[in-house]
């Protein structure tokens, strides 16, 4: 067998069977080993972020790490977006991106650069392998890497000539790393402060905390002490809906976000980090915390969160005779105008039991924590990178994780634009998401922030770079062209029909809202 060949191989034996692909010609060997090797599926995308950002969303509700296949490095560069947001989100991806023939580099061809360096700073293990005997074990490392607790992006550059020069064979995947338990001490830290100040304590929990399990826990410790549980603005994956606890995430909003937490003397993190502005702005401050707030951590990314919170409620003698029912949102069908309140209602309403909810909705968005509490049980995935164009290649890769749910996606129209691409992937691959693009004409999120950094009142010029008009952005015929059915909705009624259409059918839908 070639070098292709053996890492295929050793990749489906350690548990790598999913491969998003944009190939070139120096990966022609490893496509031609995706014939011949058995247990690899193959998915293809038209642009590299989607690639990349179907792997974070495979991880993301598989808790495994897919591989992508990438085109030297314009390829890479290509899907650094997405793998920036998924090394935010801690999820663990393996690249393979291609390489010219060894002996070929030091000619300096056009598609020459420094893969490795262009890896680096979204990757956490990087290797060029040298040869066709080493690329079994590199591979095997790469995946070791990727598993590992915490997870990390793992990138090996397979040169051409290591690719089609004869191999050994596979490597064994060394054993997997296991999740770290906690610390005793950090827990019965935490312990103390709440016996001693639970109404003035703040547990900020992300990760596995935002896990069914880990919520119920964390709600059994805020009846029995006082504290206030809440998560940080954005999130990977939190459990929502009926039975579930809810918790408020910190506003994205400065003025908004501090009223919310200068009431606590203590911060409890939770594999959370502290909570910062996610921008500089003249005259606000950087850190979102009260003065003279201390911040203690519990756990870390990688750590057993759900352990440590049922340590935490057995020090506090924390039970489920504790909770009482949350007071939910009436579940209502929206009649009259789009707004952001209405469009918030129909979603909560039609989202199906076990949905998977992927929102890059921005300014829209703002309003659909409070509603969808009441919904049916679903998943919650969010932007933790801030690079935009993530949610439509993160439902591919969620689809395919779990085909047995649906996947709703909320866009803002400019978002949508950054990887239109992915809704060929979906109709190609029949995969059952319904994208719902929130078309206001204007990138509103930045219109915002205009305001905020008080750069003025925007003129013509700067109008110009804000508004998505002239011409305007039709969606419809964009999924129409790409394979998928779609319809617009100008009111209430109309997006209430359309998204219980898109819900019960299969396959990949999307509705434009146009506000």
């Amino acid at each position: 067998m070639n070098g292709a060949e053996s890492l295929v191989r050793t990749m489906v034996k350690g548990g790598v069977d999913v491969c998003f692909t944009n190939p070139g010609t120096s990966e022609m060997h490893f496509v031609a080993a995706l014939d011949r090797v058995p247990g690899m599926r193959c998915v293809l995308g038209l642009f590299e972020g989607v690639v990349t950002g179907a792997a974070d969303g495979y991880f993301r509700m598989k808790g495994l790490p897919a591989s992508t296949l990438l085109h030297l490095g314009p390829g890479l560069a290509n899907g650094l977006a997405n793998l920036h947001n998924a090394k935010k989100a801690n999820s663990g991806i393996v690249n393979i991106v291609g390489q010219h023939a060894i002996y070929h580099i030091g000619y300096n061809a056009p598609l020459t650069s420094d893969i490795e360096g262009l890896a680096r700073p979204m990757s956490s293990w990087v290797r060029t392998s040298p040869d066709s005997k080493s690329i079994a074990a590199d591979g095997a490392a790469a995946i070791a890497a990727a598993k590992s607790a915490p997870p990390q992006i793992a990138t090996l550059i397979l040169p051409a000539d290591t690719a089609w020069n004869e191999a050994d064979g596979i490597a064994e995947v060394p054993a997997e790393q296991q999740r770290a338990s906690y610390s005793p001490q950090a827990v019965e830290q935490a312990a103390k402060i709440l016996h001693g100040d639970g109404e003035g304590t703040l547990l900020l929990m992300t990760g596995s905390a935002l896990s069914e399990q880990g919520l119920a826990l964390a709600e059994r410790i805020a009846a029995k002490t006082g504290c206030t549980v809440m998560g940080p603005t954005f999130r990977p994956k939190m459990a929502r809906g009926r039975g579930r606890y809810s918790i408020d995430r910190i506003h994205y909003v400065i003025e908004q976000a501090l009223p919310m937490l200068a009431k606590f003397r203590h911060i409890v993190l939770v594999e959370s980090d502290d909570p910062v502005a996610f921008f500089a702005y003249p005259n606000k401050p950087s850190v979102l915390k009260p003065e003279g707030c201390d911040v203690h951590r519990m756990t870390s990314w990688g750590e057993n969160s759900v352990a440590a919170l049922e340590a935490l409620a057995g020090a506090v003698k924390a039970s489920a005779r504790d909770v009482k029912p949350q007071a939910l949102q009436e579940l209502l069908k929206p009649t009259g105008a789009l707004t952001h309140a209405s469009i918030a209602q129909a979603i909560a309403y039609a989202i199906p039991e076990n949905a998977i909810l992927v929102d890059e909705s921005l300014t829209t968005g703002r309003a659909f924590f409070p509603p969808t509490a009441a919904a049916a049980p679903h998943d919650w995935l969010q932007n933790m990178g801030g690079s935009i164009g993530f949610s439509t290649p993160l439902s591919i890769g969620a689809a395919i994780a779990c085909p047995d749910r649906k996947v709703i996606t909320m866009v803002g129209d400019g978002s949508a634009m950054y990887t239109i691409q992915s809704l060929w992937t979906q109709a190609r691959e029949n995969l059952n998401i319904v994208t719902i693009v929130f078309a206001n004409r204007i990138y509103q999120i930045l219109r915002g922030e205009f305001d905020n950094v008080g750069a003025g009142e925007p003129g013509q010029r700067a109008n110009d770079m804000l508004r998505l008009d002239r011409p305007t952005l039709d969606f419809v015929a964009l999924a129409k062209g790409m394979g998928v059915p779609g319809r617009a909705v100008t009111n209430a009624d109309e997006f209430n029909k359309a998204l219980a259409e898109a819900v019960a059918e299969p396959g990949p839908r999307l509705i434009e809202v146009q506000m």
